[in-house]
């Protein structure tokens, strides 16, 4: 299966030496970069999964790591985030128009990579009705999220908002790689439906290393998500189950005041802590990752169910 270096070559192949170069440059910037590369590896993965050629499934995956940066340079934007592995953000390094215009250029070049797919007309279809359908949730998603700070929603919005935000293109990276891989429509649900899940728990699991992960290994703070009001999971379990209604004041003050101090994160997370909050966010994110392989029963043994296996499981199993 490609390790996260092995897709170096193929990611690098499509964006060509233009004009004007610094809107290249920051074009480049996020997918040259590196990381964790799980939804180019799942398109592949998915394809070997159903017995095809992974080979047809690359510009698949590699369009799919475009959008995903192409996300990554508007969120950040939105976020006014500064750093992003390691270095400063694309509206940072350069400026606000050029980021803009890099995210668009990624997106862009991505469905021009898709067009470069060797599959049937109808899986064509079908593969781009998944990753459009993708986007546009991605869109409502971080508009949820916005919307999302600084009050408390419910879990179930919460469930709605980081399933658009996140597992939508999980989902379609998977159910596409399996469509290139030639899977029938019966296979390709239960794929889609195992991504979306693993994107779940991935993104539950992530918010709990930002109130219970090592700083040094997160890269960033504890007291980021508790400052920025972040309704996660843990919140809305928190919110229903703190018994004092003093404390339970003492906890919504804390939330979504940017001025926290140190002493007040900290008491916090206890709270979150006390309320069994912390727990249950790792329970939950374990529940959606055991949904999620409970789907890959329709796949025959391979190492490239194998691989998506131990995806499913580092989801839930990392420290970053």
């Amino acid at each position: 299966m490609k390790t996260s270096k092995e897709l170096d070559g193929p990611i690098r192949r499509y964006i060509m030496d233009e004009e004007p170069a610094n809107l290249i440059e920051a074009a480049r910037q996020y997918p040259y970069a590196g990381g964790k590369r799980m939804r180019p590896a799942m398109a592949l993965a998915a394809a070997g999964a159903v017995g095809g050629d992974v080979s047809k499934a690359m510009p698949l995956a590699v369009a799919i790591e475009y959008i995903h940066n192409f996300t990554l340079i508007h969120d950040d934007f939105m976020d006014g985030d500064e750093k992003r592995r390691g270095m400063p953000t694309i509206h940072v390094a350069y400026d606000v128009p050029t980021a803009i215009l890099a995210g668009d250029a990624l997106f862009a070049k991505a469905f021009q990579i898709i067009a470069d797919l060797d599959v049937p007309d109808r899986s064509m279809r079908e593969i781009l009705r998944y990753v459009t359908q993708a986007v546009w949730d991605l869109a409502r998603g971080q508009e949820m999220d916005v919307n999302n700070e600084r009050r408390i929603v419910s879990e179930e919005e919460y469930i709605e908002t980081i399933r658009l935000k996140t597992s939508v293109l999980f989902a379609a990276a998977a159910a596409g790689g399996a469509l290139a891989g030639g899977a029938d429509d019966g296979t390709v649900r239960a794929i889609h439906e195992y991504a979306m899940a693993l994107g779940l728990g991935f993104q539950i699991f992530d918010d709990y290393l930002g109130v219970a992960g090592d700083p040094s290994k997160t890269g960033k703070s504890v007291g980021n998500d508790i400052r920025k009001g972040k309704c996660t999971a843990m919140v809305t379990h928190a919110v229903r189950s703190i018994a004092d209604p003093a404390v339970l004041e003492e906890f919504k003050a804390i939330l979504g005041d940017p001025g926290a101090t140190e002493e007040q994160v900290a008491r916090a997370r206890s709270i979150m802590e006390d309320a069994g909050s912390i727990a249950y966010g790792r329970r939950l994110a374990q529940e959606k990752v055991d949904e999620a392989l409970s789907k890959l029963d329709v796949l025959a043994p391979s190492e490239h169910k194998d691989f998506m296996v131990a995806l499913a499981r580092y989801s839930i199993d990392r420290e970053s």
